[in-house]
């Protein structure tokens, strides 16, 4: 019996051969796609679906790729010839809400905002805020380690997930992490999981760390500068300064141009680069004034608004970055982070390989934790050969001053070339050795963030 026999003939009519279905699977919104076309789409909807999915893998030696809602930027939910898809798109359940505790068991096909909508109910909320949050799953910020706007001051994902239900490649369930705040029993295999890309097992549920909603004023403050090196010297010292502001998002003149164009705004001036930032909570008013005298003194022109439409608008100019972007043509949206001090010297870098290589690169930052997002925009849907070698010249700068390939998108098949370059070839093989403790036959997600 085929590995599609085994499938229809175990999951029925969760089993999906629809051509278009199988095609939109092989890509996600990095731009690139897998070569060939898979065997089938499962759409499990219990733990039980995830188990026989895996069961029937391992026995057949057939690779399994796990996808959530497929708006990774790395490549590394797309599926190709010859192997499964594994969705948990339609697993959306928040299993328990225990606002006494500060926390939540949810499925992981959940969406984030969803998420966040349910649990506002409670009074609480989970603090990672991708900027794709109306569409990633929760499952899907746990398997990349997703940051977003927030996170200089509420923390990513790592640090608001207590424990992950994850199956392995042979089908057994695991409960790895705790529901206390506090637990060191064994190694932390529930961190370990988190960022690991599907390469570890399938997350099939996750008991989730939340916050109290934040009481107060939310101040917001738009100031531009001439210069993008201006702006990320601004937003250093506001980090420097102790302020720690909830968002702080700097534009380059690029990316601010190509947002202005497309929602149809004044043309701003040539050069001119923005800051972005939002003080919450019983404090936010005192702190915004602190922060826009730094700023001030870093040549911004500052406005400040308490009024709650008009900081949702100048916080939808940078939520616009990416439609922006893909107006433009095809882009490659990349993700490097360096020590915040570092960011004025990472813009310099930025400007030298423009220069070296002829290109214009449209950058954002999140310029509260240093996690910068330089775009590559060219037409077709191959990245040529001289856009990769400017990636790599921005990569090898990133680390160089003391930074690190990706802050939140991940490794997945668009960065596993460089993964070496960073952590080194000794420690390359350590963590593919872990792969193969939790995945001996190498069926979960091959070729990807390991692949020499």
């Amino acid at each position: 019996m085929t590995v599609l026999a085994q499938l229809q003939a175990a999951l029925g009519s969760l089993v999906d051969i629809d051509p278009v279905s199988l095609d939109a699977a092989r890509a996600d919104r990095s731009g690139h796609a897998a070569a060939g076309t898979p065997i089938a789409i499962v759409h499990a909807e219990t733990v039980a679906h995830v188990q026989q999915v895996m069961r029937i893998a391992t026995a057949t030696r057939t690779p399994v790729v796990v996808r959530g809602a497929g708006t990774g930027l790395a490549g590394a939910a797309n599926a190709g010839e010859g192997e499964i898809v594994l969705s948990t798109a339609r697993m959306t359940a928040i299993l328990e809400v225990r606002s006494e505790d500060l926390l939540a068991v949810v499925e992981p096909g959940i969406l984030n905002a969803d998420l966040n909508a349910a649990l506002a109910e409670h009074g609480v909320w989970w603090a990672p805020d991708p900027a794709s949050r109306a569409i990633s799953t929760v499952g899907g910020n746990i398997a990349t380690g997703a940051g977003g706007l927030l996170c200089a001051k509420y923390g990513v994902v790592r640090d608001a997930v207590l424990a992950v239900d994850l199956v392995l490649a042979d089908g057994r369930l695991m409960h790895l992490g705790h529901r206390s705040v506090k637990g060191v029993t064994g190694l932390d295999l529930a961190s370990l999981v988190i960022g690991s890309e599907g390469t570890l097992g399938v997350i099939v549920g996750a008991t989730l760390k939340l916050r109290r909603l934040v009481t107060g004023d939310v101040c917001t403050l738009a100031a531009t500068f001439p210069d993008v090196r201006s702006a990320a010297a601004a937003s250093a010292a506001v980090t420097a300064s102790g302020v720690q502001p909830a968002i702080m998002e700097l534009m380059d003149a690029a990316s601010l141009a190509a947002v202005a164009e497309l929602l149809a705004l004044p043309a701003p001036a040539p050069g001119a680069a923005q800051l972005t930032v939002q003080t919450d909570g019983p404090a936010a008013r005192a702190e915004a004034e602190a922060v826009a005298a730094v700023l001030r003194a870093h040549a911004g022109d500052v406005q400040v608004t308490t009024d709650h439409e008009e900081g949702e608008r100048l916080l939808s100019i940078r939520r616009s970055m990416h439609p922006a972007m893909a107006a433009l043509g095809t882009t490659l949206i990349e993700d490097v982070s360096v020590p915040r001090s570092a960011m004025p010297a990472m813009f310099d870098e930025i400007a030298r390989i423009e220069r070296e290589f002829g290109l214009t690169i449209p950058t954002i930052a999140h310029a509260g934790d240093g996690n910068l997002h330089p775009n590559f925009v060219f037409e077709g849907p191959e990245t040529p050969d001289h856009v990769w070698a400017a990636a790599d010249a921005l990569f090898r700068a990133a680390i160089a001053l003391g930074g690190t390939l990706t802050g939140e998108h991940g490794i997945g098949t668009l960065k596993s070339r460089w993964l070496a370059a960073e952590i080194g070839d000794d420690q390359w093989q350590l963590q593919r050795e872990i792969t193969r403790v939790f995945d001996p036959l190498g069926i979960l997600n091959p070729g990807k963030v390991f692949h020499a």
